[in-house]
């Protein structure tokens, strides 16, 4: 077991299990947290006898998105993508940080070598999707709900924009213009999610569907991974990707000129307010 300050790291059966761990803020997502699930998704890729991985949280929800209050620089982490200039002042610096922490680990997570597995509970919020959404297949408690809410915030949505392929447009755009939530029934109706079992069968059935993966051979799955990733790509998903980034920056550039802050301060009372209709 590798010891991680904010996540769990374990592998037994040929299958990485990978858990959210800052339960006191419902696994808000800091950097810190986000530089470990990476340094533990490489762990698992370069890892001979792990075959599947599973990504799940502790607490009573997966995840309450991005932890708005963390206050740690890029100068304390070591970037894994090519993106520089984080120090920039301005859109320059910010689209910088952005590009490498969310849509880049992101983009890394998907296209892993290896089956994953999203192990999924009470609430998904925001940035709560992205982490879910790069992998493969989606198991989901019938507690779970799903929700971006982040327009409220003056922004398009949270920033790896899979919205449209995960659940349509037209859903997209409702779940983006209200910032209602959806249950894990309507999200499996969607094409969202694969399974929803009751709570407390979860782990037992996330582990049996990646036990039974396993009992496949590493290049077969490994193939078959790269195959449905490459027709989505054929589609335009990277470049979709990209665009939405682009847009999210403007939102964010807008918002600084308007209110002096990256996001509309209004916001965080109505997504507040929401919460507790």
């Amino acid at each position: 077991m590798s010891e991680f300050s904010t996540i769990v790291y374990q592998v037994a059966d040929q299958v990485a299990r990978i858990t959210l761990n800052r339960v006191d803020v419902r696994n808000a997502q800091d950097k810190t947290m986000l530089y470990e699930l990476n340094d533990a998704f490489d762990l698992a890729a370069q890892d001979d006898s792990v075959k599947v991985i599973i990504l799940d949280a502790n607490g009573p929800h997966f995840s309450s998105g991005h932890d708005l209050s963390d206050q740690t620089s890029m100068a304390d982490f070591q970037p894994v993508s090519n993106w520089g200039g984080f120090g920039k002042p301005g859109a320059e610096g910010y689209q910088s940080q952005e590009e490498e922490i969310y849509l880049g680990l992101c983009w890394r997570w998907r296209n892993l070598p290896k089956p994953t597995i999203a192990q999924v509970h009470g609430k998904v919020i925001a940035g709560g999707l992205m982490l879910i959404w790069v992998c493969d297949l989606i198991i989901a408690s019938d507690d779970a709900t799903f929700s971006d809410p982040v327009v409220a915030f003056g922004v398009n949505g949270v920033e790896y924009f899979a919205h449209p392929w995960e659940m349509g447009p037209r859903k997209a755009k409702e779940l983006l213009f209200t910032g209602d939530k959806i249950s894990a029934e309507e999200a499996k109706a969607l094409g969202m999610v694969n399974h929803v079992v009751a709570a407390d069968s979860l782990h037992d059935v996330t582990q049996t569907m990646a036990e039974r993966i396993a009992s496949r051979p590493s290049m077969g799955l490994r193939l078959a991974k790269q195959s449905v990733n490459q027709a989505q790509d054929a589609q335009g998903f990277w470049t979709a990707l990209q665009g939405a980034m682009s847009l999210q920056q403007l939102g964010h550039a807008n918002n600084q000129i308007v209110h002096g802050r990256l996001v509309d301060p209004a916001g965080a009372q109505v997504i507040r307010d929401d919460a507790k209709r």
